[in-house]
Order: C-alpha cells, then structure tokens, then sequence
C-alpha cells in the first residue's frame, strides 16, 4: 500500500466525450443489439451511427468518476473499509484445482497488523444525455446503449488514472487498447451487479463510503443506480487478483452472508434470486 495516496475522500473527474470514446468495447455493444456474429457491414453501419451521435454529443454532455482510496483489511470473508464491514461472498463455482476465491482474499488479514488499501469508485453518464431522442424508438435505444457504453468506457478510462496516477501503483504500465480490454492490467475492478458481486444492495454500503451523489447517482429501493448509465464496484491493486464467477449459492452461505450483512435472510433472497442454487 503506498501510505501517502490514501486519504479516504472523494475525488470527482469529469470527462468529454472524446476522453472516453476511445475505450468503448465495441463487442459489447453490438451484443446490446444482438449483433455479434452478424455481418460487419451491418455492424460498421450501426457503429458509424453511434459515432456520429457521439460527434454530436461532444461538448453538451460529459461523464463523471468518482474514486475514494481508503484503508483496509480483512476479516474472513469481510472487508472492513474506513471501519465499515463490507461482507463478500465465496465462490461456489468448483473449478478443478483452483481454489474457490473471495474478493476479501486480496485484501491483507486485519491479524497481519498492515494496513492495506481498497479504491472504490462509481461512473456515470449526464442524466439527460438520452433525453432528447423520447419521440423515436431507434434513436432513443441507440442513446441509451450508446450511454451505457460510456459509462463503461467511463470506468475503463479511469480506472487506467487510477492505476497510473490518482493511486499510482502501475505508472510504468503501458498497454494497447486491446490489452487493456484483455485486462492484462495489473488489479481488478470488480462491479456491483456483476458476476463476483451479484448483490445490488452492496450500492447502499458503497453509497456511504464514496460521494456517489456528487456525480449524480441516486439509488432505487432495489440498489439500482439512477442514472441506468452508471457503474460502481471496487478497484484492488493486489498483483494476484483476478476476476472470478461467484456460481450458485447454497442456503448456508445465504444464511451466513445475510448474518453479516445483518440482514433478513428473505431480504437478500431478492437480490440474489438469480444467484441462489434452486432445490
């Protein structure tokens, strides 16, 4: 952990449009449109549409970062930040000679009496940015997977500053667009709804960890984030940290997620509904 960024506030970045653009993973958005596998000159027709919506878009409407460093350790399958517990939960998916990995597992032990660090960080899109195509279907869907896309591009940007800069414990990385894509980059930046992270009411202990409100976000009753362009999640530095797919949870890791999280286990029954091993 490099003591001297750590500083537990945080810090807001806004970006044009033309900062992030170059990070969009085109793959995933013909995938919104259900046109991977098509043919490329339906595909280059549909991507010199966004792109010159995006050409458009330049100068009326940026997105926005924020990022907190902050202390931390583990403790078993939690993560304490700033003294909040933020439990995690184990994979289940039993992959032959590989250990079933936690995302407390890069974290260092509270027991080893070193201080680490975990980033946390949130990415979104100007609310309005798909307001003005609510007269025309295609042109509304076509800026609304164009926003949702920046919001990613968003995280990708920033999460590259982060590793480089704002915590800087990469400045040397070099890597190509696709590397990066690859996520060949050292440490990961797990997402809040993704597949480590199913649990969307993980938002309300990031919601009052990190200024999500400063970039705008607001949270429904479900932990969803409003605006729908928008991503949150964690960001760790530990060389060996990897991404991983929770699989499906039995009911004792439901029962011993919702102890910790202090929560009904028929609470949490909800938001992991599509995570929950059926009998």
């Amino acid at each position: 952990m490099n003591e001297n960024k750590v500083d537990n506030k945080s810090k807001i970045v806004t970006y044009n449009i033309s900062d992030v653009s170059p990070y969009i993973n085109w793959a995933f958005f013909f995938y919104a449109w259900s046109m991977n596998g098509k043919a490329k000159d339906a595909q280059l027709e549909l991507r010199n549409e966004a792109e010159q919506m995006l050409a458009g878009m330049e100068g009326k409407y940026h997105t926005r970062a924020v990022f907190a460093l902050c202390e931390a350790n583990s403790e078993g399958d939690d993560i304490i930040v700033n003294g909040m517990r933020v439990p995690m939960l184990r994979q289940q998916k039993v992959i032959p000679g590989k250990p079933n990995l936690c995302l407390a597992d890069f974290i260092r032990p509270a027991s080893s009496g070193i201080k680490d660090a975990i980033g946390l960080f949130a990415t979104s899109v100007d609310a309005n940015f798909t307001e003005n195509n609510e007269e025309d279907p295609y042109q509304r869907m076509l800026s609304q997977t164009i926003a949702d896309r920046l919001a990613e591009a968003t995280a990708e940007k920033f999460h590259k500053d982060v590793r480089k800069k704002l915590w800087g414990y990469a400045p040397d990385e070099h890597l190509t667009l696709m590397e990066i894509f690859a996520e060949k980059y050292q440490g990961i930046r797990p997402a809040v709804g993704y597949p480590s992270i199913p649990d969307t009411s993980v938002n309300f202990l990031l919601y009052d960890l990190l200024d999500m409100k400063g970039i705008g976000i607001k949270l429904t009753e479900s932990g969803m984030m409003v605006p729908h362009a928008s991503v949150s999640g964690f960001m760790f530095a530990h060389p060996q940290s990897r991404y991983f797919d929770l699989g499906k949870i039995d009911n004792e890791q439901l029962e011993d997620y919702a102890h910790r999280r202090k929560q009904p286990v028929e609470t949490l029954k909800k938001y992991l509904a599509s995570s929950l091993l059926k009998k």
